[in-house]
Order: C-alpha cells, then structure tokens, then sequence
C-alpha cells in the first residue's frame, strides 16, 4: 500500500492538472510518528480534540478525559466525573467546552481556561456519542447512538432545549458554519442534514457503496463532506446537491477523519490496518492517495491540530484477551498517543 512510484505519480499529476485549486499541496517530507505519549492508565478510549488557543489536546478515557500540553507533551489536567465519555467539543466565545458522557445521558461542561468542570447537562438522549458545536446557533449537539436521535443543549442555559429524532444510528458530525449540521447514518449508510436554526432533519441521502460511515469530515469552502466507511471506503459528499461524487481507497477499520483546508489533505485513521491514509485534493471532485502512513492497530480515531499540521491518535497494544463484545482488550497501561507529523 506504499509503493512510491504510484505515490510519486499521484502527487505529480496533482501538481500538473490543479496546482491552484488547493491552498498548498501535500509536503514532500514524508509524515511519519515522531512521538508517542506514554499516558498509561485504565480505561478505555474514543474521539480527540485540540483546542488550538490554548495548546491543548483532550483525550477521552472512559470516565475521565485527559488534557495534553501540546508544547511539552505532558499531562496538563484532567477533567473527571465524565462517564462513558466519547467527544468533546468547544464554544470558543464563551471560553467553554463539552463532553459526551455515553453511559450519563449527559453533557460535562467545562471551562477551557481552568479545565474546572461548571455543570452538568441532564437529559440527552440514550448514548450520546459524538458532540458538536454549532456557531451559528451557539448550540451544542449530541448525536445519540442508542435513542437514533440529536439532543439541543444552549450552553447558556445549561439544558436541553429540543431533540431530533433521526433515520438510524449516529455517528460524527460535523457543523458548515452556516447553519448546517451533517451527520452520519452508521446502519443506513446515509449523511443527514440538519436545520440548526429550526432544528429540523432537512433530509438525508446514500452514501452507497459506503458501508457503515463513522468518521466524517467538511470541506466548509468546496462543500464537500467526506465520510469514511467499513468496506475500506471514503465516500466524498457534495452536501449541496446531497450526493456521493467519488470515493477514495483507505484502510481498514476507520473511525475518525480530518481534513486540513490549507494543504487540501484529507486523513483518515485506519485502526485494524494500523494506518493513515493520506488524500491529497486534487480539486472539489478529485482526489489521490498520497500517502499510506504505518500508525498503530488500534489507532482509529484522530485530531488534526491545523496550526501545526499534526495528528494525534490514540492507542493500545492489544492482548489476547477479548471483551463482551468480542473485541481485544488493551495490555494494562500500554495506553499512548501518536504524535504524527513531516
């Protein structure tokens, strides 16, 4: 999957048929893990966030979310009481942030300053998984997997002020700016359009052959939503017409995306294939395999700090021992943090 002579190809044509279209094109230094953050600890994990003013990284762990230094690398906090925690997100003008406590029905909210917890937000829907927020509305989203719903939460009145019921399980979502919210369908292989303002489903389409979606990722200027599916599979979306224009090969087992609008990249973090597949935009409807990056198994979920143009994602050593549901279990306290970068 890392043959230079087709990498080499694909970044030349890219080059010679749209070297304007994008902001930059994919640098010529290969990305590869420059670090790996030794955390440790019991739990285990889900979604990443970077909250670029402040230099931090936040690491959910199962009942807690730790907060990284990206400048040192070290422990910096940790936000507690977070239970089942999958997503965080932030309110930069109130200075606020949010988790998604899965087995709570709940929202933490926290202060991005201090990292003190503030309140917690009671009533969301069954499992709340990944968490947005909406500027446009200044709301809080939680997509939640077990009711097939979105809850509504003002942060400024600490609640929940409406619930979307929507066509299936959510995954990630991710909000335009303008007033939109797109979500993945995960058992119906579809993305949904939300209303923001009138908190609405507006309406949904296939992401067929997409299978299964969970990471998703926007492309705000080209209207493009680009979503990465269990069948090895990235589906690029034109959220204005409501349909798939391409799809992208990638590995196995994605379950986060990102994209960086000042290179044109997109990402998408592999955690059976123990990848980062690397996609250079060629312009809004073409796009190459630039890269495939060895990362970690396990390494399924992602944040892109676009400051600095590295990706953070988090991993275990897996045993031989499985849980419940059949899935290894993570050797005690072989929790890190891969540090990607050029």
């Amino acid at each position: 999957m890392t043959a230079l002579p087709r990498t080499a190809l694909a970044l030349l044509l890219a080059g010679v048929l749209a070297p304007a279209f994008a902001a930059g094109t994919a640098p010529a230094t290969p990305l590869h893990v420059v670090d790996r953050l030794a955390l440790g600890g019991p739990g285990g994990w889900d979604y990443l966030a970077v909250d670029t003013a402040r230099h931090h990284l936040f690491v959910s762990r199962g009942d807690r979310v730790m907060v990284v230094d990206t400048t040192t690398g070290k422990l910096s906090g940790t936000i507690p009481g977070t239970s089942g925690v999958h997503g965080i997100a932030f309110d930069p003008a109130r200075r606020e942030g949010f988790t998604s406590d899965g087995r709570a029905a709940s929202v933490t909210v926290f202060d991005l300053d201090t990292l003190k917890v503030l309140a917690t937000v009671r009533g969301t829907g069954e499992n709340p998984d990944a968490i947005a927020f909406d500027p446009a509305s200044g709301h809080v989203f939680t997509l939640n997997g077990r009711s097939h719903s979105a809850s509504v939460v003002d942060p400024a009145k600490r609640a929940v002020v409406a619930t979307i019921a929507l066509p299936g399980k959510p995954e990630f979502a991710v909000a335009d700016g303008k007033g939109h919210l797109y979500v993945n369908i995960e058992d119906k292989s579809e993305l949904a359009e939300i209303d923001t303002a009138s908190d609405k489903l507006l309406r949904t389409w296939s992401l067929a052959p997409c299978e299964s979606p969970s990471g998703l990722a926007l492309d705000a200027a080209h209207r493009r939503a680009f979503s990465v599916c269990d069948n090895r599979v990235m589906a690029v979306s034109d959220v204005d017409k409501g349909a798939v224009v391409t799809t992208v090969p990638i590995g196995e087992g994605p379950d986060a995306a990102a994209f960086d609008p000042s290179t044109g990249t997109v990402y998408s973090s592999n955690g059976e294939s123990g990848t980062l597949t690397v996609v250079h935009q060629v312009d809004a409807d073409h796009y190459s395999v630039a890269a495939t990056v060895p990362t970690q198994k396990s390494a399924r979920t992602m944040a892109l700090d676009p400051t600095t143009q590295r990706i953070y994602l988090s991993a275990a050593t897996l045993g031989s021992k499985r849980n419940a549901r059949g899935w290894p279990m993570a050797e005690p306290g072989s929790f890190v943090v891969l540090e990607v970068a050029h």
